[in-house]
């Protein structure tokens, strides 16, 4: 991940995670989804030429796109997970910790009475941690 990735992913962390987490719970709910299987005579009948009439398929393409995004979610927060402990300093674990409970840069800097310039700046070294950290986790799979 680029530096713009690694930030976004910190700022999308919480509500990433509350999406995760909903649409776990939405599939464990629609196990076997009530998308039934034509049999017997139906499966001989003709279909109609546009596939894309067909709401069921239509719902199956959903749920494999909708898949697909989660997917990419939660490849972004484990990054995040995996290089959480890479993060030294006391100053920037506090900001790492709000910044993955959603707080934002504003309430970070009323919370911890510093400017929102030494959060930014903060925030930027947090970032800059977890790219050497993945840069160097990197290198060690190629040796």
């Amino acid at each position: 991940m680029n530096k713009k990735e690694i930030s976004a992913a910190l700022k999308d962390y919480h509500w990433m995670i509350n999406e995760i987490q909903r649409q776990r719970k939405m599939l464990e709910n629609q196990v076997g989804g009530n998308l039934t299987a034509q049999y017997g005579e139906e499966s001989a009948m003709p279909k109609a030429k546009g596939v894309n009439s067909d709401p069921i398929f239509r719902e199956v393409i959903r749920r494999e796109k909708k898949s697909k995004w989660i997917a990419r979610i939660e490849k972004k927060v484990l990054f995040i997970q995996e290089h959480i402990d890479c993060v030294q300093g006391e100053r920037e674990r506090a900001v790492l910790e709000c910044l993955l409970d959603g707080m934002s840069v504003i309430a970070i800097s009323r919370h911890m009475g510093l400017s929102e310039r030494n959060i930014y700046k903060l925030r930027e070294n947090i970032i800059e941690m977890m790219m050497q950290n993945a840069g160097n986790a990197e290198n060690a799979e190629i040796a």
